[in-house]
């Protein structure tokens, strides 16, 4: 009840900007629906985090760290995010045990995923990397061996620590080995066992 009566919801286009780095952090945002691309300004070039499909928190770590975004989240589909006021999340913490749990067991998901990402960008090669971004939108994020590419060749290539041109003819690979059906930006997986080798594998 107090958590319905102290927020507010808010619908976003894709390309929206949810939360901008560098701006105050007063509210706790909460990804009701959609899907969003966490990413951070570097010192060189933008650099996109991750995914993130509802329903999940967005921004928590800065939210109670310094109060400062330290990163941008921007949506990458319709999405509806919840925008609930942190005195009255802090208090609900504070008083309830389960809540509490919850919350910092998210906190530690995201951090061992944060891990275990960086780790595969900087040792797989990017056949490898390609592969577990498509096993990971269709595992993860549309739960679909079929769907649509969220995100624009060049935003793939960032999230992925590779050039447009390589996402482009890796797919293109894909396609020619049957390994997936690629027209335009509408895949369908064909053969995820291979994908799931060439991901292990790097």
């Amino acid at each position: 009840d107090e958590l319905n009566n102290n927020h507010a919801v808010v619908c976003f286009s894709k390309g929206d900007a949810i939360i901008k780095q560098g701006t105050f952090s007063t509210n706790v945002a909460f990804l009701r629906k959609g899907l969003v691309k966490l990413h951070l300004e570097g010192p060189h070039h933008e650099q996109i985090v991750r995914l993130v499909k509802a329903p999940s928190y967005l921004g928590l770590p800065t939210t109670f760290g310094d109060k400062i975004n330290q990163y941008s989240v921007t949506s990458v589909a319709h999405s509806e995010v919840c925008f609930i006021d942190i005195n009255v999340f802090k208090k609900i913490i504070s008083e309830n045990q389960n809540f509490a749990y919850e919350i910092i067991l998210d906190l530690c998901k995201n951090e061992l995923e944060s891990f275990r990402r960086c780790a595969n960008r900087t040792q797989k090669q990017n056949r490898g990397n390609i592969a577990s971004f498509l096993l990971e939108l269709s595992n993860d994020i549309f739960e679909s061996d079929e769907f649509s590419l969220p995100l624009s060749q060049s935003e793939i290539g960032n999230l992925v620590d590779t050039t447009r041109e390589s996402v482009s003819r890796i797919l293109t690979e894909f396609d020619s080995d049957n390994l997936i059906s690629l027209k335009g930006k509408s895949i369908k997986i064909l053969n995820k066992s291979s994908l799931e080798l060439i991901s292990k594998n790097g």
